[in-house]
């Protein structure tokens, strides 16, 4: 990483506005607020959060994820020094109650045993986990060798000059001891790796992995005029690996993924997004290169298609999380960037870019891209429209881990999003003081550069974890009641239900303080309900990994994918909250294509469902339901020409453009024949088309 990378970064914000006062507005809030009943207070007082934080005295995990300072490898040698690391829940032992895993960049990895009631021991020794890599990243909990037990793989990284960054894969030896063994499963990836998916992408029956790789060059160096996409990389390009009896086999190019430099892959979330019956991967890609939504094509090959199904994505992708959020039955995905909500931090730390820089990026291949978190919501049709503004959550500041659950078992999935950078190299004021040359002279030298300084006057604030209350019609609000708006350094999230009560606990892996343990209240109150899963699926895919369950009358729709959010993983035991306890009917699409469905189900029990017991074989209704509309092969040759005119040229404040919203169009029988007629408007200098009917389609007139 080089200092050129930062001084570039320094713009002029676009808007130069001052702070309102607001004291006077402050007062008379605090007068109305005095002035409320006493009773409306004291019952705010009462109300208890959904989530309880629990201190590390009577939970056991003091789990710190701390930095050292160390001159030869830091923030301004390493850009992802500030990432933190991921969290994994799972019962490693099958004692039925889910352990954790937390990642150490510098220090060793940790391994907490559930004792049960909320009491954890650290066993990382005795279990050999600790790992022996420099920067461990991303962590994931699965059976890979389908003996029954969880086995560990954790992604490694920052190892800038040597060879010691290969990922590690702990193999479960059964009493709750492992054995490093990725060497023998060729899973020893020595690329910048920031996570890994494990799934059936081939449905052979065994687990295959996608391993997102961040690129190893320096912003800096990118000639973004070049797009460099289609040319293969080895340490910084992304991998999908085929399980072929226990050796796993690289099998990128084939598939038809992309394995450049330009990939800086910060999240991989797996799901099926067209209801086919088969695994899809998102992406998320940092900096300038776009995200990537590949599509299985069922035959052992993916068709990136990101661009015909999306409108935009987030600029800086971070984390991300796949889910159905509004019960419709197809999964939508959120992805988080870096646009604060809060208005003094937006001024400070925010630079968008101007309309040339954005058509320029758009020009050389790198898509629509905008400074903010984006929901893509599945319209069902192969499309996603782009919803994150609506539903409110576009805004949570710097942002890592998302996840999409439902907190408070009203049926609908809610929002969690980890925020936090322990040093935000993105203010303003920061890159302004150090871009002078005075300062510079006195940090740089022609034979060193003074990082101890450079770093030590970097801000350092922390920002508040959001969460968000899913409240239907696509609407959410912040939720304030969740008790998990921490203010924190807070990067991986994972959840799981900890104590088996029935509903989802959240833990939160922190930079330079205390790790979160939440433990989620609602079964607490009577009046919340829920069905938990322990899938047994056949052959090596022992816990049915891309099954699909389905619960009516609500709708619910959930798929086993414990790999999510920020380098996370996510306890295997799929669980759903129920607003009610009626019994309900469940329906469960495992991986190979089998269907199980049970009727009149009591909720508030664990379902043991085995794959081996399912009889039907999964149609897909998609490919066989009538369309509504037809596309004809009508003769219409026309392309809209738009004017260049740039609105921003002569308002810079403008939301959007409004002189370039393309063509009005009509279409009537002009000419008495019966035919209907088609006019189409054209841009400034253009002239309008009229296109006659005919019985081959239309022609222009």
């Amino acid at each position: 990483m080089t200092l050129d990378m930062y001084w570039k970064k320094t713009k002029k914000l676009i808007f130069n506005m001052r702070f309102s006062p607001i004291g006077i507005w402050g007062l008379m809030l605090g007068a109305f607020i005095s002035c409320q009943p006493e009773a409306r207070k004291n019952e705010a007082a009462e109300e208890k959060p959904v989530f309880e934080l629990l201190e590390a005295k009577n939970t056991g995990i003091d789990f710190t994820n701390t930095l050292e300072y160390d001159n030869e490898f830091n923030v301004y040698r390493y850009r992802n020094y500030y990432n933190g690391g991921g969290v994994a829940i799972g019962d490693i032992n099958n004692d039925s109650l889910p352990d954790i895993y937390f990642i150490a960049n510098q220090k060793k990895n940790i391994l907490y045993l559930n004792k049960g009631d909320f009491q954890f021991e650290d066993i990382t020794a005795k279990a050999q986990v600790g790992g022996t890599r420099p920067w461990s990243t991303g962590v994931s909990m699965i059976d890979i060798n389908a003996d029954g037990f969880l086995d560990i793989y954790v992604c490694n990284s920052g190892d800038l000059n040597g060879e010691n960054k290969q990922n590690e894969l702990f193999i479960n030896q059964k009493d709750s001891t492992f054995k490093e063994m990725a060497e023998a499963y060729n899973l020893d990836d020595k690329g910048f790796s920031t996570h890994a998916s494990f799934f059936d992408y081939d449905k052979d029956g065994d687990l295959d992995v996608y391993i997102p790789n961040n690129s190893h060059k320096a912003i800096g160096g990118f000639d973004l005029k070049i797009n460099q996409r289609n040319q293969r990389d080895v340490l910084g390009g992304d991998k999908l690996m085929e399980n072929r009896n226990g050796k796993f086999v690289d099998v990128s190019e084939k598939a038809g993924i992309y394995g450049s430099v330009i990939g800086f892959g910060l999240g991989v979330t797996v799901g099926d997004v067209n209801n086919d019956g088969w695994e899809d991967i998102y992406v998320s890609n940092d900096f300038f290169e776009r995200d990537y939504l590949y599509i299985n094509n069922q035959d052992g090959t993916f068709s990136e298609q990101l661009e015909n199904r999306i409108a935009a994505t987030s600029v800086a992708s971070m984390g991300a999380d796949m889910a159905d959020i509004n019960n419709d039955g197809y999964n939508d995905i959120f992805v988080t960037e870096m646009l604060p909500s809060d208005y003094e931090r937006l001024k400070t730390v925010t630079t968008f870019e101007d309309w040339n820089k954005y058509q320029l990026n758009v020009n050389s291949g790198y898509y629509h891209q905008f400074t903010r978190n984006t929901f893509q919501l599945n319209r069902g049709d192969d499309t996603f429209s782009e919803i994150g503004r609506l539903s409110g959550v576009e805004a949570s500041d710097w942002s890592w881990g998302a996840l999409i659950f439902d907190m408070d078992h009203d049926g609908l999935k809610d929002l969690f999003i980890a925020n936090g950078v322990y040093q935000d190299l993105t203010d303003q004021d920061y890159l302004k003081y150090i871009s002078s040359s005075e300062i510079l002279k006195s940090m740089v030298s022609e034979d060193s550069v003074n990082y101890a300084k450079l770093i030590e006057i970097i801000p350092s604030n922390k920002v508040e974890n959001h969460a968000y209350k899913n409240l239907g019609g696509l609407e959410f609000r912040k939720f304030k009641e969740s008790g998990l708006l921490m203010e924190s350094f807070s990067n991986g999230a994972a959840y799981g239900d900890l104590d088996n009560d029935g509903d989802l606990d959240l833990v939160v892996n922190n930079l330079n303080m205390e790790s979160f343990v939440y433990k989620n209240t609602t079964m607490e109150s009577g009046a919340s309900h829920y069905l938990k899963f322990d899938l047994r699926g056949e052959g090596k895919n022992t816990l049915a990994i891309g099954s699909r369950i389905e619960v009516l009358p609500y709708s619910i729709s959930l798929e086993n994918q414990p790999v999510r959010g920020f380098q996370s993983s996510m306890d295997v035991r799929p669980n759903i909250g129920l607003p009610s306890n009626s019994p309900v009917s469940v329906k469960v699409t495992w991986p190979s294509g089998k269907i199980t469905e049970l009727q009149e189900v009591k909720v508030d029990q664990n379902l043991v469902l085995y794959e081996k017991d399912a009889e039907e074989t999964f149609v897909n209704d998609k490919a066989t339901a009538k369309k509504l509309f037809a596309e004809l092969d009508f003769n219409l040759a026309y392309k809209h020409q738009e004017n260049r005119f740039v609105d921003f040229d002569r308002d810079r404040l403008l939301n959007h453009m409004a002189s370039t919203e393309g063509p009005k169009m009509a279409m009537a029988d002009v000419n008495g024949d019966n035919r209907p007629d088609l006019f189409i408007g054209g841009a400034k200098g253009n002239a309008p088309s009229l296109f006659m009917g005919s019985e081959t389609g239309f022609e222009i007139k």
